[in-house]
């Protein structure tokens, strides 16, 4: 998405204050946290494909308001739109990968399939960044506004052809179908009272929530002396560090969680290092620190996956990516009192939640 790059640039181009621009993105997360576990009980109780192609439209419908007509107002409505089209997806996806796999009794490949999944969309910030830097000087914001409501059009189509399998069986479905209310108090329910799927929940949650460390990569690059026009460049070498490791997830898909734990502890202690080198070599060290988080992410997530039975899956994991809004909360907090070196703490803190995890390998095996 071309306009991914440049819109923070548009918000203070068109004369928004910090103060605004910080507003609109309280007002982004405030309805995705809302919004979160409804859209995934809507998944489950409708269509995940559904819920896909309706956030790519809405994403599209937000972007068309912010070229426009750029303004507060505008752009805050935008996000609105936006935050409802992300919660869409987020937990449909998972839903509707695992179920295919299941029905066709590939389950195992879902570590290997979502691994490629994220690291695509890592990979995908190349082509994204070089598209914004033709496409703006030839006709600046509304030419990358433009083009990026018709990529999002564009993958609302591609999800229209998603085959859907509901509830992880190849039936159109036996059981008599719980109503709305019904399918969000299930999900939530199982979320919160059985016991696997509780602690797998709160595990991919606390995990998740470090990802909000991405946000802060350029302000590391920047404080390590690199020069503000190889700011991107440097990012990116973390960003693919990211990929590589997600792509490579299967590979580990079937570690104990004492493994996973070390893991984890190696990624803090590869962040100290660049903490403590304070240098742009560093960035590669950051980049390691990145790819073994990523690796481990995949796998926490397939393995909530793994433990999750019956029609709601889609509403769990919505459960679980409400649970990370409020965990990044630790993340913010960590880079506000020590920078990088209280972001490498908390990561070793947290392989702690992999430690007496057991292992569903032979559900992840490839």
């Amino acid at each position: 998405m071309p306009l991914y790059p440049l819109y923070a640039l548009l918000f203070t181009d068109t004369g928004l204050s910090g103060g605004e621009i910080s507003l609109l993105f309280a007002i982004w997360s405030t309805v995705g946290i809302v919004a979160e576990v409804p859209t995934g009980a809507l998944a489950d109780r409708f269509s995940r494909r559904a819920n896909l192609v309706a956030a790519g439209l809405l994403q599209a419908a937000g972007f068309a308001l912010w070229t426009v007509l750029p303004s507060f107002w505008v752009f805050a409505a935008g996000f609105v739109v936006w935050g409802l089209g992300g919660a869409l997806a987020s937990g449909a996806l998972e839903a509707l990968l695992y179920d295919g796999l299941l029905a066709a009794g590939h389950e195992s490949r879902y570590v290997r399939v979502s691994g490629q999944i994220t690291a695509a969309g890592l990979v995908a910030q190349i082509p994204a960044a070089v598209a914004a830097a033709v496409l703006f000087p030839l006709g600046g914001y509304p030419l990358v506004g433009w083009v990026s409501v018709a990529i999002c059009l564009t993958a609302a189509l591609l999800a229209t052809r998603l085959p859907e399998v509901r509830n992880g069986s190849g039936d159109d479905g036996d059981d008599e179908e719980l109503g709305y209310l019904a399918t969000l108090r299930d999900g939530v329910r199982e979320a919160a009272r059985r016991p696997a799927v509780r602690t797998a929940a709160l595990v991919l949650a606390a995990l998740a929530g470090l990802d909000a460390f991405e946000e802060y990569f350029p302000l590391l690059t920047a404080e390590w002396g690199v020069p503000t026009a190889l700011n991107p460049a440097a990012t990116l070498v973390i960003t693919l560090g990211g990929a590589a490791g997600a792509a490579l997830a299967a590979k580990a898909g079937r570690l104990p969680g004492w493994g996973l734990a070390g893991l984890m502890l190696a990624a803090g202690l590869a962040l100290a290092g660049s903490a403590a080198l304070h240098r742009p070599a560093g960035i590669v060290l950051v980049a390691g620190f990145y790819a073994l988080y990523r690796l481990v992410l995949v796998i926490a997530d397939a393995r909530l996956q793994a433990v999750i039975d019956g029609a709601a899956r889609a509403t769990i994991t919505s459960v679980a990516a409400l649970a990370t809004e409020l965990s990044a909360m630790l993340l913010y907090a960590a880079w506000a009192l020590g920078g990088p070196w209280c972001v490498a703490a908390l990561t070793a803190a947290l392989s702690v939640t992999l430690a007496g995890r057991t292992n569903d390998g032979e559900r992840l095996r490839e």
